[in-house]
């Protein structure tokens, strides 16, 4: 079972990039995908990302069990709206799970909006994507210890391990950290494979965050010589035991 924890759909207003429905379904298709958890592209409007997660509600009720979705707000709307809106996704589209992007919506993990988000998903029992790598200092994931140790019960997703840059500081939280997985996308294969060794592959996740990335990250982690068992767990069963899915 190949689950690819990091995916999106829409128009992206802040990085000008299209994701379609019909390069999801065709990521799938060529490169064996089973899953797909998909957030919508970043947008800054309650009408447009309910928009958004509308399509990927309707996506995965024509795809049943082939698509979940991830919900992702801008924490900066209303509290009001953006509660009501994480509990709409989960409540009667089946979401899986909620995203923050610190770069893209301009939120302070450690501030009053940032940790409203935390809160919420620990209240609902959702695990967390976060964007950490591109945009220090607020994507830098040890700014994301303390909200581990605050809800050790919490799942926390470092969405692209730290890009490279940050890699060290992710693999050390998550050292610390056992509520922490790491989802590899645009990772070195060396540091992939060190994180194995450290963590085990059931703290690592694959993700492809472009549909078109998704053959590449996976040839990456078919080249780390990891035994069949950490291939298995890393490419799909650490996702879907984190993320709650039916195949758990």
């Amino acid at each position: 079972m190949i689950v690819d924890s990091h995916a999106h759909l829409g128009w992206d207003e802040v990085f000008d990039e299209d994701f379609t429905e019909a390069e999801l379904l065709e990521s799938q298709r060529r490169n064996g995908i089973d899953v797909t958890l998909v957030q919508p592209a970043l947008t800054h409007s309650l009408q447009t990302v309910q928009r958004y997660h509308d399509a990927i509600a309707e996506l995965a009720r024509r795809q049943p069990g082939r698509f979940y979705g991830i919900a992702n707000p801008n924490p900066h709307l209303p509290q009001d709206d953006y509660r009501r809106e994480v509990r709409r996704c989960v409540e009667q589209a089946g979401f899986k799970g909620l995203k923050l992007h610190p770069l893209a919506h301009a939120v302070n993990p450690l501030g009053r909006r940032g940790q409203s988000v935390f809160a919420l998903a620990n209240e609902m029992g959702l695990p967390v994507i976060v964007h950490t790598g591109a945009g220090i200092p607020w994507a830098a994931p040890s700014l994301l210890q303390g909200v581990a140790e605050r809800y050790p019960g919490l799942p926390l997703v470092v969405a692209h391990a730290g890009g490279m840059i940050l890699a060290g500081e992710a693999g050390e939280l998550a050292a610390r950290c056992t509520n922490v997985y790491l989802e590899c996308s645009w990772s070195g294969g060396f540091l992939v494979r060190h994180w194995v060794q450290l963590l085990g592959a059931g703290r690592v996740l694959f993700g492809s965050d472009h549909a078109d990335n998704a053959a590449t990250e996976l040839a990456k982690f078919r080249a780390l010589d990891l035994s069949p068992e950490e291939l298995a767990a890393a490419l799909g069963q650490t996702a879907a035991r984190v993320f709650k899915l039916p195949a758990a």
